[in-house]
């Protein structure tokens, strides 16, 4: 019953998404709901998350928007295929952890030029501009768009305007009922009953059909393999990046832990049958699935139920859905892509080393003003070259001296000895991207461990954002168990970094110490304390 309730709840949630995301890529809405049924139902049936919600999401409108108009529809379901196999391939030879080398500033810089772009592509909808044809490049389109604002429509912006301020407060006030939900039920029946003379999916598209999504096998050019092969790989990389990022997030909420590449296998499956049914690309969405969590869902049923709800819409209510205006779904998008940029995630970049910002920023920028592909790419460089300089500037050749072996007994754990009620992990070694999963272990043993947790840093030579945002997490994860966590030890690199970082914030000043053997004191300060409070 759970799952029922929590799939139905998603599911209806789902549908103004896979509709909006359609038609921001410039396919037919229809292709979005074949999305999110066919995909949706393979992913939660066959991952390796227990409460995953596939389908459709803003991270694929870009680079889809572009393959459909370079090399048309039949192009994109080619290039979703080609990603589908190469996911398969991931998944099975055990590659899919390999996602984990891309940096978080990568992540949060292509993260922030997407939504950036999104909310550009909705901008002649919500305010309802004359606008024949949107360009594709940004910098063009925010010049046709402030060479057309003179055509803005004040009863699509009234419209628009009440949309996004409906959703906005269903989320501030009412957060158990889906505000996009509200918004499209509401605006619709508003600017039906009104007569609005407000664009609509029937006016622009004739309408959705009804009936189950039709197999037709898409024809096959080989001559645009390679033109298809860096628009593939894009569409792989997002969908791995982003399924196993909603993945962590719904292993976070829900205590479960997921097996990365039996995900990346059913997302690749699921990407190989959307196309074939006229459907988008498809990977894991973070909100989907987190509202899908938050209503209740304990296993993949619930995800199966999401797409079986879609099912029945488009079996029972599709052409009820050619009253839906435009001017709704820009709202929902315009919240959509908000929600995704990651914009708290920028004042924490700020914080760190001027390359890890220039990092992100390079990655926004061409994100929005070149190509995603190029964005990630040049990214990826970029990080490669900063481990490689952070590596190679902590590593260093000592003479050992009297004084070196004494300034070391304050770190030693032979010479300071642990007290009953307190373990004590240790990190060896730069703690970079790429590195940070192995502090799972402390999260896997977490239900067993004492009430206080030291973690010796004195031979973590080097630190990044992704390494200080594990830690985070770690931190935090400690806390809301009831456990306090103290660090100690850390040397030049990590301490400077965290400290611009303000990780102080997760555990407080007094449980950051120098050595190990001012941990054991505060650790004994601690289990005192909680001694006298009992």
């Amino acid at each position: 019953m759970a799952d029922l309730i929590a799939g139905l709840t998603v599911g209806l949630v789902a549908l103004p998404l896979a509709m909006a995301f359609a038609i921001s890529s410039g396919v037919l809405p229809q292709a979005g709901l074949y999305c999110a049924v066919v995909a949706g139902f393979i992913i939660s049936a066959f991952g390796g998350s227990m409460n995953q919600i596939g389908g459709p999401t803003g991270a694929f409108v870009v680079v889809v928007a572009g393959i459909v108009q370079k090399h048309g529809v039949d192009g994109l379901f080619m290039c979703t295929l080609m990603a589908g196999v190469f996911l398969v391939l991931l998944g099975v030879t055990g590659l899919g952890t390999a996602v984990k080398y891309i940096p978080r500033p990568v992540v949060i810089g292509f993260t922030n030029g997407i939504a950036v772009l999104i909310a550009s592509t909705q901008i002649k909808d919500f305010f309802g501009l004359t606008i024949e044809k949107v360009p594709s490049e940004f910098p063009a389109r925010i010049q046709s768009i402030v060479q057309h604002w003179n055509t803005l429509s004040p009863q699509v912006t009234m419209v628009s305007g009440g949309a996004l301020a409906l959703i906005i407060l269903m989320a501030r006030f009412v957060k158990r009922v889906p505000g996009s939900i509200v918004a499209l039920f509401v605006g619709t029946a508003l600017a039906w009953w009104l007569h609005l003379p407000l664009e609509t999916i029937e006016t622009r598209f004739g309408g959705i059909p009804s009936g189950l999504p039709q197999f037709h096998v898409p024809g096959f050019r080989p001559d645009l393999i390679l033109p298809l092969l860096s628009p593939a790989l894009t569409v792989t990389m997002l969908g791995a990046i982003e399924s196993l990022l909603s993945a962590v997030v719904a292993d976070r909420m829900s205590g479960d832990k997921h097996n990365p590449n039996m995900e990346l296998v059913a997302q690749g499956f699921a990407n190989i049958m959307a196309p074939l049914f006229g459907g988008l690309p498809a990977t894991g969405a973070i909100a989907r699935t987190a509202t899908s969590i938050r209503s209740g869902a304990r296993t993949p049923v619930a995800g199966m139920i999401h797409a079986l709800t879609l099912l029945v819409i488009l079996l029972v209510a599709a052409p009820l859905a050619k009253h839906i205006p435009l001017a709704v779904l820009a709202s929902i998008l315009c919240v959509v892509a908000y929600n995704m940029g990651e914009w708290a995630e920028i004042p924490e970049i700020l914080k760190l080393s001027k390359a890890d910002i220039a990092v992100w920023l390079i990655t926004f920028f061409l994100t929005v003003f070149a190509d995603l592909t190029v964005a990630v790419e040049a990214g990826m460089i970029l990080a490669a070259l900063l481990y490689i300089r952070k590596v190679t500037a902590t590593t260093t050749v000592a003479r050992v001296t009297k004084e070196y072996i004494e300034a070391g007994r304050p770190h030693s754990l032979y010479t300071n000895e642990l007290p009953e009620g307190v373990a004590v992990y240790r990190i060896l070694g730069p703690f970079l991207f790429g590195a940070t999963d192995k502090l799972a272990l402390v999260e896997e043993e977490l239900d067993t461990l004492p009430k206080i947790v030291l973690l010796h840093l004195r031979n973590m030579s080097a630190i990044d954002a992704t390494g200080i945002h594990a830690l985070e997490n770690l931190a935090d994860s400690l806390h809301k168990s009831g456990r306090q966590l103290v660090i100690c030890g850390m040397r030049y690199q990590p301490a400077k970094l965290m400290g611009q970082a303000e990780f102080h914030r997760h555990l407080g000043d007094a449980n950051i110490v120098a050595t190990i053997a001012d941990a054991i004191r505060r650790a004994k300060e601690l289990m005192n304390g909680e001694a006298q409070s009992a």
